[in-house]
């Protein structure tokens, strides 16, 4: 069984491990300086899902094979009971993990994404990443030219350019399988994640700008997850960690030292 690729920050803290899943064409490098911010203070894994950063590549990515991939994980590093944090498909992962394998999950954090089906909605990023031909182009400039053409917006752009890699065979390539990613899209995106209950002590946090958690979601959030609070951070839009850090931060230190309610 793959493992999946990690960085560790704080290994020598007690306290009760934080495991961190990014989003959707993210990677652990990410959340770099969340992790040794809060790996002063217990241990961090900063962690690729599948078809993602340096993890392995596959061609399944549902949600349950994300949560295998997290039992697994847990399991090779001797993991008992963790703190998990997730960010949009990050999230799924980490809220199905929790429903599934509820005995190995302390608190759960689930980062600006709920637990239901969403529309696609990310059709122009992908026709954007399959339009760059690494056949044809030589510097990662290049690269970020042809994205140009499809997106808007400059820190999108950057953000998926950070997944450009030179391969071995002196070319460029991405770091994400966008091959499964493009095939599978549905399977993670256009699908809730499967009903079940997690009873534990749970905290989602969405970007005050954002509308991936409407109003309208608290009932089916309760009802999955039934000990959930749900706090708005300001200033903020999807990409809440990186757009409002110490706030951001602040909420999660803040829900993990907590004490539990008897």
């Amino acid at each position: 069984m793959e493992i999946l690729h990690s960085k560790i920050y704080g290994q020598d803290k007690p306290g009760t491990p934080l495991l961190v899943f990014h989003g959707l064409f993210g990677m652990l490098d990410n959340w770099g300086s969340f992790g040794k911010e809060m790996g002063e203070f217990f241990p961090v894994h900063l962690i690729d899902l599948r078809n993602h950063g340096k993890s392995f590549h596959s061609t399944e990515m549902s949600h349950d094979d994300l949560a295998h991939d997290i039992s697994h994980y847990m399991d090779f590093h001797h993991i008992e009971k963790a703190n998990l944090l997730g960010h949009s498909l990050g999230g799924k992962a980490v809220m199905q993990f929790a429903i599934k394998y509820p005995i190995k999950v302390q608190k759960l954090i689930v980062v600006d994404i709920a637990p239901k089906a969403y529309p696609p909605h990310h059709q122009g990023i992908l026709k954007a990443l399959e339009s760059v031909d690494f056949e044809k182009i030589t510097t990662r400039q290049e690269a970020e030219e042809i994205l140009q053409q499809y997106i808007p917006e400059k820190s999108v752009i950057q953000f998926l350019a950070k997944n450009l890699y030179w391969k071995d065979d002196k070319k460029l390539g991405w770091r994400f399988n966008l091959k499964t990613l493009s095939e599978k899209y549905s399977e993670f995106v256009s699908n809730a994640i499967k009903f079940g209950v997690f009873s534990g002590e749970t905290l989602f946090i969405a970007g005050a700008k954002s509308n991936y958690i409407l109003p309208q979601d608290e009932f089916q959030i309760k009802q999955q997850f039934p000990h959930a609070s749900i706090i708005k951070i300001k200033n903020a839009g999807h990409w809440v960690q990186a757009e409002n850090p110490k706030d951001f931060n602040e909420a999660v230190k803040d829900f993990i030292f907590e004490t539990p309610i008897v």
